[in-house]
């Protein structure tokens, strides 16, 4: 086997054959991937739209049986069952864990109950399968305390895992809504200078913004509920702010108690924050495009250079072979 590899990297032909099927698949990748893109806003209505029809149907069950319960999703009984008999939630749960679930997205007695349940199972499963391969199945010429170490390393990542999950749909969360909020601001801007209400600006910009971002669009629907019940707008704005963990939404939120504490027009402020967040994101995007040549670098030394060799010199090393 290593001598048909190391026949094969040597032979021009070969590594040419390759090269063109890796350039032919990355082509065909490139041009399909933007067709088999899925649009997350059809899905989630779609989605929606099957756990209504699934509550109301639940909902008429428990009518008919008498039962009075409400409509809050409960957690999945096996995971309930062994957070609280093992009290995961004082050995394992940390005071911002809640916090961070609403940043990620998930919200609810589910959302927390799953998050411990996965920070004990997720660490047994990566011990187990890590003690298995590594003394049962291949050891890799190492010797026990090696592999002793693999084995922990193997379970302290499965004690990171969680958190590295929360980390990054944190990250694509406020990502998807940081590049829609500042359409969302104008939109905001326009529907205050036409004369609604916050609440009504807050609801038709949610409407709208949610092809940009869903996840924008429920937090502007979830804060324009919170306006309508609480006492307070103040702490309706606080919760978008921290829900979000946006710089940009938390000077919204400031704004807005500002205006409705002092009296001041809420379109000015809205204008001037609109502004502010554009060019915050014109100024990440030239950075990002500012980062891009020495990013290339090491891609265009290992893949266009040598295409570009072949280009020159095949021609030449074809004429002296034919020659010979």
């Amino acid at each position: 086997m290593i001598e048909l590899i190391f026949h094969a990297v040597n032979d021009p032909r070969q590594l040419a054959g390759i090269f063109a099927a890796i350039a032919a698949v990355a082509t065909v990748l490139t041009l399909g991937m933007p067709l088999l893109a899925n649009d997350p806003l059809e899905k989630r209505m779609k989605a929606v739209a099957t756990e209504r029809s699934k509550i109301r149907a639940r909902e008429r069950e428990r009518l008919a049986r008498g039962e009075r319960k409400g409509l809050k999703r409960e957690p999945k009984a096996y995971m309930q069952n062994v957070v609280s008999q093992f009290n995961l939630a004082k050995h394992l749960g940390t005071e911002d864990a809640k916090e961070r679930l609403q940043l990620a997205g998930y919200r609810g007695p589910g959302a927390m109950t799953a998050f411990l349940f996965f920070r004990m199972v997720v660490p047994i499963g990566f011990l187990v399968v890590s003690l298995f391969y590594l003394f049962l199945i291949e050891d890799f010429g190492q010797s026990a305390l090696v592999r002793v170490g693999a084995v922990v390393f193997a379970t302290y990542l499965g004690v990171k895992a969680p958190e590295l999950f929360l980390k990054n749909q944190t990250q694509k969360r406020q990502t998807q809504m940081r590049r829609a909020f500042p359409d969302a601001l104008d939109l905001m801007l326009i529907c205050v200078e036409s004369g609604m209400s916050v609440e009504a600006a807050f609801r038709k910009v949610a409407d709208e913004i949610g092809s940009q971002s869903v996840a924008l669009a429920e937090e502007l629907t979830l804060t324009m509920a919170e306006m309508s019940y609480l006492q307070d707008r103040r702490t309706a704005y606080e919760n978008f702010g921290a829900r979000t963990g946006l710089d940009s939404v938390k000077s919204v939120g400031t704004a807005l108690i500002q205006a409705d504490k002092y009296g001041t027009p809420v379109s000015q402020a809205l204008r001037v924050l609109a502004q502010d967040s554009r060019d915050t994101r014109m100024s990440e995007a030239e950075k990002k495009a500012a980062g891009l040549p020495p990013k290339l670098t090491v891609p265009m030394i290992l893949f266009f250079l040598p295409v570009i060799f072949v280009v020159i010199l095949g021609p030449a090393y074809i004429t002296v072979m034919a020659v010979k």
